[in-house]
């Protein structure tokens, strides 16, 4: 593939983002010189990786790079012999301990992201190395007192003969003796040596060594006689000292060669996975998606499908979408309109989207957007007038051109715009057409913006080739940057001349000069574009009356539920009241009992109170219940007996009862309900009225696509899916809701794990769609 077409189609600026989103130098080295593959199979490897990168940072955003450094130039003076500062150790350090983290996280988690463990199975920590660091630097990069034992040592030693060296010049600057000789009584270095301040005029009051003299000239920093050797000591101290320090170093230096490859293979690997976490951050900036990609077999065509499909370098607020489908017969666009209109906008989103998908982004389309893996794109756009080469624009553009039309075929992608412009327009627009009809015989996937009218009427006549547009507003006079498929471009030329006020005999004058034909062919395209812009309002009319009468249903089923379960509730008040007024009745018969008996009636007497005491009991019961039936005592449903099913919020009738659970015929389905989720319904003695509440099964399948929706449209298509589902007695169903950022597959779940009818769910696994779908099993 020929980088500069990349440039062309704005490839580097989409990689200079895609940068900005790494974590060090190596990976955003690894991103600027991001090449797109023409290979399927690593396409499709590359936007996998993406994807699993974007699942594990959404699920575990503290994962990054942090402390990782681009350590292979430390790695190369440490082979030349150069000793490290401990600056550079503590960055290969923090690099290979930053690498070991992330190598034992993303192992652990092979299963859900193997080609992320994958990458990360090249890291080679060397824990050696980083014992050696760790044992031998502090934070600070200060190398540590046991880093070895001579070391050790010979600082113990010189903390002793510091401190023996300050303590007797303590003692000669305390002195009552040497005092007014002192500029000050204060100890300083001079030349690494410790000396005293003496006052110029009193030299020689204290034998030493003149090391300095201050800018006046009143005062001279001495060194007693009497430390000097104390001072040589100390001196000497710390020569050993640095002598130790730096054989430490170059040591430590030595190891990181000797690691030096795998530091080197180590690096490459981190810089892999920072590409891959930047393309999953950047997709979600972008709220990108991983299109279907394939690869056109021997006779067919690939096939191009962009849904909701945004330039990535426009402002995503006031972009505006487009949709460019190409069935499988179809592999040229000639793409008409106004200037300003879109049209080079198109072959560049296009053309550069096709870049970013095969070089493993995600893209700016919709969910089921499909692009085929081309082997090259080539990209004639804009103007390429070189005065340097003293070249037209016209020359310029077929200098172009001619560079790869013997190399297009049907693995290749071109895009021109303007096609045959420069020139006159007869000759212009009959080059045009040849060129057109070449790409078209060696089966290049061809998109062509262009003003000329007869290539309208090639795309219309010509296999293979589809007229589209860019729409204009003549009442705004603005573009609207709609594309239309099928459809070419109007010309809107009399009508933006009048709305700029142009006077109507001279714009009547302009549209008599134009061919007969031509004006019965505008008029018609201005037919067809008001017939499609009518058939359009009314299809989001008969949507938003769909929409609203889907709603008004749903409150009305709510109302009518709220209706029978108030009702239930109402019908078990009064039962209860019953039963106390018949309870109080009871206790009175008892009452009148054991007066009875205490009075000493006879027992003939007392039976036939009794008697009467049993009927009027009789009476009550019956009367407590009213005119419907009671419920038995013991409340549980028998076969044949009407129920209220709760999690269905309709009627049924108990076909059966195992355990604690019914069988139950709802309408035309049967479901198993357990037992405290039903309330007895009295028996009807009569035929009635069928009811007002009817329950209409909806019809159920066992996959349910989501994808395109918002969470809130989602998930009540979900709930009446599941309702459904169960009345028809599936087992489970599929739920499609695509990858993307997450959000949608977060609330499916989330709903499903809270839902009375779902007793459990599960991602799909690899080959169901993994992250993509979701499996319920209804309860």
């Amino acid at each position: 593939m020929d980088p500069r077409h990349w440039s062309t189609l704005e490839l580097p600026q989409v990689l200079e983002r895609l940068a900005a989103h790494t974590s060090f130098s190596a990976g955003a080295e690894r991103a600027r010189n991001l090449p797109p593959s023409p290979l399927p199979q690593e396409v499709q490897e590359r936007l996998e990786t993406t994807t699993e990168a974007r699942v594990l940072l959404e699920a575990r955003p503290q994962i990054t790079l942090g402390g990782v450094r681009d350590v292979r130039p430390q790695v190369e003076a440490a082979r030349r012999g150069v000793v490290l500062p401990p600056t550079d150790l503590l960055d290969v350090r923090g690099t290979l301990t930053a690498a070991r983290t992330l190598q034992r996280t993303l192992t652990r988690l092979k299963h859900q992201f193997p080609r992320l463990a994958d990458i990360a199975s090249r890291i080679a920590p060397c824990p050696d190395l980083i014992e050696a660091v760790d044992r031998c630097l502090d934070e600070r990069g200060e190398v540590r007192d046991e880093a070895s034992p001579r070391l050790a040592r010979v600082r113990r030693e010189l903390r002793t003969a510091h401190d023996r060296l300050l303590d007797r010049l303590q003692r000669i600057i305390s002195s009552t003796k040497n005092r007014p000789f002192l500029q000050e009584p204060i100890i300083t270095l001079r030349g690494g040596r410790y000396v005293i301040p003496l006052k110029a005029d009193f030299k020689g009051r204290i034998r030493g060594i003149v090391h300095d003299r201050s800018a006046s000239g009143a005062t001279l920093f001495i060194e007693p006689l009497s430390v000097v050797d104390l001072n040589n000591s100390w001196r000497e101290l710390q020569i050993q000292e640095e002598q130790e320090v730096q054989r430490i170093l170059a040591d430590l230096s030595t190891r990181v060669a000797a690691c030096g490859a795998e530091i080197e293979h180590t690096v490459d690997a981190l810089a892999d996975l920072d590409l891959a976490f930047a393309k999953a951050r950047y997709a979600d900036v972008l709220n990108g998606t991983a299109p279907d990609i394939g690869y056109p077999a021997s006779g067919n065509r690939p096939h191009i499908r962009l849904l909701q499909a945004r330039h990535p370098l426009l402002d995503p607020q006031t972009v505006v979408p487009i949709d460019v489908v190409l069935d499988e017969g179809t592999h040229i666009l000639v793409i008409t309109g106004p200037n300003t209109g879109g049209k080079t906008v198109t072959l560049k989103t296009v053309g550069l989207l096709a870049l970013m998908v095969q070089a493993g982004l995600h893209i700016p389309v919709a969910p089921g957007s499909a692009l085929p893996v081309f082997e090259a794109v080539y990209a004639d756009i804009g103007d390429e007038q070189s005065i340097e080469q003293s070249l037209s624009t016209f020359s310029s553009h077929m200098t172009n051109i001619l560079s790869f039309i013997d190399r297009a075929d049907e693995r290749s992608l071109v895009l021109l715009d303007e096609l045959g412009a420069g020139t006159d327009p007869a000759e212009g627009s009959a080059l045009a057409r040849a060129l057109l009809e070449t790409f078209r015989q060696r089966g290049a996937t061809t998109f062509v913006a262009t003003h000329y009218p007869e290539l309208k009427a090639y795309a219309q006549l010509t296999p293979g080739v589809k007229n589209a547009s860019v729409e204009f507003d003549p009442e705004t006079l603005r573009p609207t940057y709609h594309l239309t498929i099928g459809l070419p471009g109007r010309s809107n030329a009399f009508a933006i001349a009048r709305r700029l006020g142009l006077e109507e005999e001279i714009a009547r004058r302009a549209k008599s000069l134009v061919s007969r034909e031509d004006r019965r062919t505008e008029d018609l395209l201005a037919d067809i574009h008001r017939l499609r812009l009518r058939v359009v309002r009314e299809r989001d009319a008969a949507h938003a009356a769909r929409l609203e009468a889907e709603r008004l249903a749903e409150d009305l089923q709510e109302r009518l539920s709220r209706i029978e379960e108030e009702r239930t509730a109402i019908l078990e008040e009064a039962r209860q009241q019953a039963d106390d007024e018949l309870e109080r009745l009871r206790e009175e018969i008892r009452a009148l009992r054991r007066r009875l008996q205490a009075a000493g009636a006879s027992l003939e007497a007392v039976a036939a109170v009794e008697t009467d005491l049993e009927g009027l009991e009789e009476t009550v019961e019956a009367g407590a219940v009213g005119a419907g039936p009671r419920a038995r005592p013991s409340a549980r449903p028998r076969p044949g007996d009407p129920v209220w099913v709760k999690p269905l919020r309709t009627q049924g009738e108990v076909l059966s009862v195992e355990g604690e659970k019914a069988e139950v015929q709802v309408g035309p389905a049967r479901v198993r309900v357990e037992l405290a989720q039903l309330v007895l319904q009295p028996h009807l003695e009569e035929k009635a009225e069928p009811s007002r509440l009817t329950y209409e099964v909806p019809r159920a399948e066992t996959r349910l696509d989501l994808r395109g929706r918002t969470v809130e449209e989602a998930l009540e298509r979900l709930d009446r899916h599941l309702d459904a589902a169960s009345l028809a007695g599936l087992p489970w169903i599929q739920i499609v809701h695509g990858k993307g950022t997450g959000a949608l597959r977060r609330a499916v779940r989330d709903f499903l794990r809270t839902h009375p009818l779902v007793a459990s769910h599960r991602p799909g696994e690899e080959g169901e769609g993994g992250e993509g779908v979701t499996f319920a099993t209804l309860a």
